[in-house]
């Protein structure tokens, strides 16, 4: 009949009781497994497992990223068997947060656990239409997602912010909350970006555990440095410490050869160790960008790619937000540039100082300056000429250190021959 009846004594909570024969139980078990991957809507993710998720990315993406996908897949795969607390996974498009979602349900479903996986528009989406579902009410389709045993909540951030459905999610990770039920949550917005109510429960250290992936768009192979969509340093690949070593052999004279190499000595020693504000000031082709772009590129190399932008660009940037057909928003993209661990700033002063622009350029120094967050720029412009509010910050020499580059514009040419046969004759 595919039942047995353990031989144990008299007493025994078994004694009497008919259990499935494990051949049976196997049987169950598929059945079970097939109608909760049928109920969990992981039909087109099955596929997303932890084997095929490569833990440290692609070849060649810089040691931090990798590292930080390893933590990621680590902290999944030990979730996935405890199924204790709430994940968050943080990152950009394409880093890997939805696979390693998905592949803690597989996983879960596996295990005959009863799971749901679904994109927050589609969840939203899905609620509106039980309205008008016959089969089934709001009310049973609205408790099946809130008090099912595993819920993964994809893509958090990306649906229409409603009062309706700001509501309805907070009810659902509420109740999540209270009875501490398992949630897993992908996202690619900071805490600060997320409705205060559900933020203060995602920033709960006793029950979420936070993983940041900071890897770059498997989907995209050309940002594999991790450059942000806003960086400008793809035009400047080439600059580097020493491709700026013939602007030292240039026909310059001594100060202005000293104050080169003095601006080199400490953009190299900046690259080493980014601690505080580096301001390179001079003239247009002085070499003040090279030197900013070598810092820049020496960082990507290290593993560490930082944040450089054009000034005018940056602002093109922000206004193009206000725009409705532009994805992008603009405190999104604000709060990436003021946040940045080491942002570099070229050509500031080169923008038309309208009143929006003054007001976002000071924000964006006071944050940074009260943050004391590393920040390259550079000018062409004098201090008298920089907005004072920017410039009391520029001229604090416990933060900031200038440096004034006093070279003409870089010509690309060596030094006359007359000049290298006396140097030779002196050494001699």
């Amino acid at each position: 009949m595919g039942y047995v009846r353990a031989d144990v004594p008299v007493g025994h909570p078994d004694f009497g009781k008919l259990q499935l024969c494990v051949c049976r139980r196997r049987s169950v078990s598929e059945h079970m497994r097939r109608r909760l991957f049928a109920l969990s809507n992981l039909d087109a993710l099955q596929h997303l497992t932890f084997d095929n998720f490569e833990p440290r990315g692609r070849i060649g993406i810089p040691a931090e990223q990798a590292r930080s996908l390893e933590r990621a897949y680590t902290v999944a795969r030990r979730y996935a068997q405890t199924l204790k607390g709430w994940l968050l996974l943080q990152g950009n498009y394409g880093c890997g947060k939805t696979h390693l979602a998905a592949a803690i349900a597989n996983f879960a479903v596996s295990m005959n656990v009863p799971t749901l996986f679904l994109t927050v528009p589609d969840l939203l989406d899905n609620l509106r239409f039980s309205y008008r579902d016959p089969e089934s009410t709001f009310e049973q389709r609205f408790e099946e997602v809130r008090t099912v045993r595993l819920l993964v909540l994809d893509d958090f951030g990306t649906q229409n912010a409603t009062p309706w459905a700001q509501e309805k999610l907070f009810q659902i990770l509420n109740y999540r909350y209270i009875n501490r039920l398992p949630l897993v949550v992908t996202t690619n917005l900071s805490l600060r970006e997320i409705e205060p109510r559900i933020r203060s429960r995602l920033q709960d250290p006793e029950l979420v555990d936070l993983v940041e992936i900071r890897a770059p768009d498997y989907r995209n192979p050309s940002r594999d440095l991790g450059h942000s969509a806003l960086s400008a340093l793809d035009l400047f690949g080439e600059k580097t410490f020493g491709t700026f070593q013939p602007r030292l052999g240039e026909n310059l004279s001594p100060q202005e050869r000293e104050s080169l190499r003095k601006a080199v000595q400490a953009a190299q020693d900046f690259a080493e160790e980014p601690r505080g504000w580096l301001v390179f000031m001079g003239p247009y082709g002085s070499g003040k960008t090279h030197l900013a772009a070598a810092i820049a590129n020496y960082r990507t190399r290290a593993g560490r790619p930082p944040l450089f932008v054009i000034v005018p660009d940056l602002l093109d940037h922000l206004r193009a937000t206000f725009s409705p057909e532009v994805p992008a928003r603009f405190d999104r993209l604000f709060e990436e540039v003021r946040t940045a661990p080491l942002l570099i700033l070229d050509d500031l002063g080169t923008q038309a100082m309208t009143p929006w622009v003054r007001e976002k350029l000071y924000q964006l120094f006071n944050y940074r300056y009260n943050a004391e967050l590393p920040t390259v720029i550079t000018t062409a412009s004098s201090l008298e000429e920089i907005d004072e509010r920017i410039r009391s910050r520029l001229i604090d020499r416990r933060l900031c250190r200038t440096y004034v580059l006093q070279a003409p514009p870089y010509t690309g040419e060596a030094p006359p021959p007359s000049r290298r046969r006396k140097s030779r004759r002196k050494k001699t």
